[in-house]
């Protein structure tokens, strides 16, 4: 999937959460107010974790978002295809995500 259907596709999944999109990192920062808990880049999704949600990304074989060789944000994690595909199970994973960052 293109990064633009792809980016398209994630508004249209997460249209009821009330979720900004502004560039950044070559992508997209995703916001809830000013709470930033997601990253679109290069047709990827990904969402910030902790201590309590990071498993379930793991248990998925998921990888960390690493733009770059030589930079890794370790808190922020790939979301699953499965995720993806589910609408509601993506805006739950979403506001999951939103609260890891207060």
């Amino acid at each position: 999937m293109a990064d633009e259907s792809f980016n398209e596709f994630v508004r249209e999944q997460l249209a009821g959460l009330g979720v900004e999109f502004r560039r950044m990192f070559g992508g997209h920062g995703l916001y809830q107010g000013e709470v930033f808990f997601g990253i679109l880049h290069r047709g990827r999704l990904y969402f910030k974790t902790d201590d309590l949600t990071r498993s379930g990304y793991e248990a998925a074989g998921m990888g960390k978002f690493q733009p770059n060789a030589k930079q890794c944000l370790s808190a922020y994690f790939e979301v699953p295809a499965a995720v993806l595909e589910n609408a509601d199970m993506l805006c739950a994973w979403a506001s999951r995500a939103a609260r890891c960052t207060k």
